[in-house]
């Protein structure tokens, strides 16, 4: 399974960028797909999530500006950040959680990442 990231890229403060993630392999059923962010030496945060029932839950520091979506295509999900601020710079990677094909259980995958920098 893997997770393709893009969307990234340098951004003036206020202005909006929108993330998608791709999944491909032998995906079987998304149950969870999820936003995190990590800027320079702080820990990696939780900014986005949404469900196989598409629940949606967002982050108090990025509530009312940033969405969580999935896409039409299959394994799909983006998240649109408008309002960007400084403080939301950062690389910012796509996780899923995955059943695969002819295999039991849950399987936890990250995308690669991809920068986020927004200028003041």
């Amino acid at each position: 399974v893997q997770l393709v990231e893009s969307g990234g890229g340098l951004v003036q403060a206020g202005g909006s960028l929108k993330l998608s993630c791709v999944g491909s392999g032998d995906i079987f059923k998304v149950e969870r797909m999820r936003w995190y962010r990590q800027a320079p030496g702080k820990q990696r945060e939780l900014v986005a999530s949404i469900s196989s029932s598409s629940d949606t839950n967002v982050g108090d520091s990025v509530e009312d500006r940033f969405t969580i979506s999935k896409g039409n295509a299959k394994n799909t999900v983006y998240l649109q950040m408008n309002g960007l601020k400084p403080e939301d710079t950062g690389v910012y990677f796509c996780n899923l959680f995955v059943r695969r094909q002819g295999m039991s259980g849950i399987f936890d995958v990250w995308g690669q990442g991809t920068q986020i920098t927004v200028s003041s």
